[in-house]
C-alpha cells in the first residue's frame, strides 16, 4: 500500500471498478463510519493538509496532486494543529445549561427561576 484514503460512504465510492482500480495503485480506502462524530476533525486535518500542500500552486498532474500533500505530511507532523472539540452546537449546549434554574439539588431544574416567598409572605400565608 502506497496510500491511505479515507472517504465518505457516498455509493460511488463503493463501486467494484474503483475500489479494485484503487487497489491496483496501491491506494486502500478507509470509510468513515456513518455516525461518526470524528469525521469533522479528520475533513478538518485533511483541509489543513491540502491548504498547506497547494498554497497558492496549481497541480497539472495527477503525481503532483499526490507528491504535494505527501510532502506537507511531514511537517505537519513536526508541527500538529490541535483541535478542541467544540463549535456553535456546543455553545448552544452551554447557554442553554446556563439559562436553567437547579431545584433543591435534585436533578430537576426550571426554565425559569421560582420565586421564593419572603418571611413576611411565609408569615401572613400562616394567618
Amino acid at each position: 500500500m502506497r496510500m491511505l484514503r479515507m472517504w465518505d460512504n457516498l455509493a460511488g465510492h463503493k463501486t467494484p471498478e474503483l475500489v479494485l482500480w484503487l487497489f491496483r495503485h496501491g491506494i486502500m480506502p478507509l470509510y468513515t463510519p456513518l455516525g461518526g462524530s470524528w469525521l469533522n476533525m479528520a475533513e478538518s486535518l485533511q483541509r489543513i493538509v491540502v491548504r498547506r500542500a497547494l498554497a497558492g500552486q496549481h497541480p497539472h498532474t495527477p503525481a503532483e496532486i499526490i507528491a504535494w500533500p505527501e510532502a506537507t505530511v511531514p511537517g505537519w507532523n513536526r508541527h500538529p494543529t490541535s483541535f478542541v472539540w467544540g463549535g456553535k452546537r456546543a455553545a448552544r449546549r452551554v447557554r442553554s445549561r446556563e439559562r436553567r434554574h437547579r431545584l433543591g439539588g435534585s436533578g430537576a431544574c426550571t426554565r425559569r427561576p421560582l420565586r421564593r416567598k419572603t418571611i413576611v409572605e411565609q408569615w401572613q400565608s400562616t394567618r
